[in-house]
């Protein structure tokens, strides 16, 4: 507190590093300290996890940097695809304010700085086991969080459980809190234990333990996990040991039951039970088990079942239970499109199917699992389930359009390429590598997708000449034409759409047409021959209209407009640019209204008018700032 009050005459925020091991309350602390200085910081808080986001001891930091943005109001379709880029986000939407950025499990300090906010006038909140002796040029306080005194550890026991017997027997809580060693984790499971055994003497109970401790030669720590884990049900002490493998930091109901291969009520129960025996902690995206608890959980799980049968079998059905949702959720958010996986059948017993309800719900819970998704990409490969791996992925692409996490969807889909490799499943080491290039040129890795393309197409030219085969082979042409309009190779990129094409007439795939015309109009366009991209882009737009594809109408007729005004008919474009406002609108897409206000300006401005121009501008300037563009002077810096 003292640290943030007397914090000025500073450039950059005041760093306050909270040290100290794990499970000693570093997390709460934070938080409690944000709480109490919200007032001094009215712009917000902001918190990520990097072990969230850690895969083999490394954070992408571009994604631990979408995380905060996402905290600041900025749409996924509005990130940044560069590191350099969310980092210019990231600074300028913190820029004068007075922010409380929390930044939890960092192990270095080159982890924490890209996060550090520009505004002298903030606070960010470092949790880290160690000491981060690479903060340099910040402002850093250390603050060391030590083991809780007993009298602070009693004190915390009585907040946890209100009850008379620890007043009525202090020496007993005494001993219980020393043997907890003054970590809250600990004493959290105590307070629970000591709630469940109302009508036993505290002395009766500590002795219990302590008993226990001589005769195994365990921590009391150890005993009061154990006291708890064996005060459980049969079916919630089996979730407690199986939810050791769980791969992500929160799990579900639906997931859990997966896990347990039975239905939701039991799972719903099991997970109730846990959190009531504070071996668990419910929060807003579901139930979270710490660190320590994990181990403890993880060790009672190999003593009842040393050979790991339930535990390979459980992570079995996890693996397909996510692959089957996923895939649901896929067909639902995105509708039918080229897949090469089979949807699992149902699950066995009384697991259930998620009931996503619409659209927009299946394509949240993409969102929402994400993590968990990732994860059993390379646990379904770790454990040689090939075909899950590569499986996985295809819905995951879905996801990715529309949430371009970097990090975990290029070490996704290499899995999924490495994957189908193995099983040597030709429509898979195609698509997988498709689907591998468009992140990889996103960030610029140019030679690598190209490389990953190369290997496609070589590997569809075994493909068959069944209608999906030669679809197949039409998509991966189409990539590698994608990858050279992203280097600015139009020329490459139009032979390669033309060639797609062709294959898509050969086989009479409608849509397939549609698509290659419509790109070869765009590429037209940026070759700067409007002519012949009014032509391109007309067929484009009438064969949207006529397979009644709504979203393809509007990019269609928003090019075409584009197009016409290029080519000085103007006039002509107006009503389709305005038709692709109103799309744009009803999809909530702020990203595509603010390129078609844009349009809207540049058509008023060739037709002389000058008011209507400046309002259309000032209105896509507004909305772009509203939702985390970066200003065009900062772009260019």
């Amino acid at each position: 507190m003292r640290a943030a009050e007397s914090h000025s005459g500073h450039t950059g925020p005041l760093v306050v590093g909270l040290t100290g091991i794990g499970g000693i309350g570093k997390t709460a602390l934070g938080f409690h300290v944000a709480r109490q200085l919200s007032e001094r910081y009215p712009d917000g808080i902001l918190y990520v996890d990097l072990d969230d986001l850690r895969r083999d001891g490394a954070v992408e930091v571009a994604d631990a940097v979408a995380e905060l943005l996402s905290g600041l109001g900025v749409a996924p379709e509005w990130l940044e695809r560069s590191f350099a880029g969310r980092s210019k986000q990231y600074w300028t939407r913190t820029r004068d304010k007075r922010l409380i950025v929390v930044v939890d499990n960092a192990r270095y300090g080159a982890e924490a700085v890209p996060l550090l906010p520009a505004s002298a006038g903030s606070l960010v909140i470092v949790n880290s086991q160690g000491s981060l002796y690479d903060l340099h040029g910040v402002a850093a306080v250390e603050v060391p969080v030590d083991f809780l005194a007993v009298d602070d550890a009693v004190r915390l026991l009585g907040r946890v459980v209100d009850d008379p017997r620890l007043s009525a027997e202090p020496e007993a809580v005494a001993e219980l809190a020393r043997g907890c060693g003054g970590l809250p984790a600990a004493l959290h499971v105590a307070g629970q234990w000591i709630r469940k055994y109302r009508r036993r003497s505290l002395s009766r109970l500590v002795a219990e333990l302590t008993a226990e401790l001589y005769e195994r030669g365990i921590p009391m720590v150890e005993a009061v996990w154990d006291a708890a884990y064996t005060g459980l049900g049969p079916e919630s002490a089996r979730l407690y040991c199986l939810l050791s493998l769980f791969p992500a930091p929160a799990v579900t109901a639906p997931a859990a039951a997966a896990i347990l291969g039975g239905g939701l009520v039991p799972a719903e129960d099991a997970l109730e039970e846990l959190e009531s025996a504070g071996l668990l902690e419910n929060r807003a995206e579901g139930y979270r088990m710490h660190d320590l608890l994990r181990g403890h959980a993880d060790r009672r799980a190999r003593q009842a079942d040393p050979e790991g049968a339930d535990r390979t079998e459980a992570l079995r059905r996890l693996i397909r239970w996510y692959r089957r949702q996923s895939a649901r959720a896929d067909l639902l958010g995105a509708g039918p499109r080229m897949t090469f996986a089979d949807l699992p059948g149902p699950p066995s017993g009384d697991v259930p199917d998620i009931d996503f309800g619409g659209k927009t719900a299946a394509l949240r819970w993409l969102e929402s699992q994400r993590l968990a998704l990732f994860a059993c990409v390379r646990l379904a490969f770790e454990a040689g389930e090939y075909e899950d791996a590569w499986a996985l992925c295809e819905p995951l692409w879905t996801h990715f359009l529309d949430h371009p996490h970097y990090g975990d969807v290029t070490d996704a889909f290499h899995i999924g390429v490495v994957a189908a490799d193995r099983l040597e499943y030709l429509p898979a080491m195609v698509r997988m590598r498709c689907q591998l290039a468009r992140p990889l040129w996103e960030q610029e890795r140019y030679d690598e997708a190209e490389a990953h393309l190369r290997q496609a197409l070589s590997a569809s030219e075994a493909l068959g000449e069944s209608t999906r085969d030669r679809k197949l082979k039409a998509s991966a042409v189409e990539f590698q034409g994608l990858l050279k309009s992203a280097k600015g190779d139009w020329a490459g990129a139009a032979s390669n759409f033309e060639e797609a094409s062709r294959v898509h007439v050969g086989i009479g795939n409608a849509y397939g047409v549609l698509l290659q015309t419509y790109l070869l109009g765009r590429t037209a366009l940026c070759q700067g021959e409007h002519g012949q991209a009014v032509v391109l882009l007309s067929e484009a737009h009438s064969m949207a209209r006529e397979q009644e594809r709504e979203r393809m109408t509007a990019r269609t007729g928003f090019e075409l407009g584009r197009a016409l005004r290029r080519a000085g008919r103007a006039a002509e474009a107006a009503g389709l640019v305005r038709a692709a406002l109103d799309n744009a609108r009803q999809r909530g897409s702020t990203a595509d209204e603010v390129r078609v206000l844009e349009e809207l300006a540049a058509l008023a401005d060739d037709l002389g008018e000058v008011t209507e121009a400046e309002q259309h501008r000032t209105a896509a300037r507004l909305l772009a700032t509203r939702s985390g563009a970066v200003p065009s002077d900062d772009q260019s810096s």
